[in-house]
């Protein structure tokens, strides 16, 4: 369970940081950028996974992450905006 937690926690670091340097941003800091990269990885799963692509591994997770928490810094920014 904390293995667990604590694997989630890793993969949502490094993908809200690198999501936060790709969009061209400083990030939120570190606990938003690892809540991004948490929500982002099951968000990312989702989308991906209603189209039918699915990703294994841990670079796929990260990658998978990576690209959902950009989603949600592009929504943030975009609600922020209006």
């Amino acid at each position: 369970m904390i293995s667990g937690l604590i694997w989630w926690i890793i993969v949502g670091l490094i993908a809200g940081w690198a999501a936060g340097k790709i969009m061209r941003g400083g990030g939120y800091g570190v606990a938003v950028d690892i809540v991004l990269g948490v929500v982002g990885a099951v968000v990312g799963g989702w989308l991906l996974g209603a189209l039918g692509i699915y990703a294994g591994g841990l670079i796929g997770t990260i990658i998978v992450a990576i690209f959902g928490a950009m989603f949600l810094i592009w929504l943030s920014r975009l609600i922020k905006k209006a």
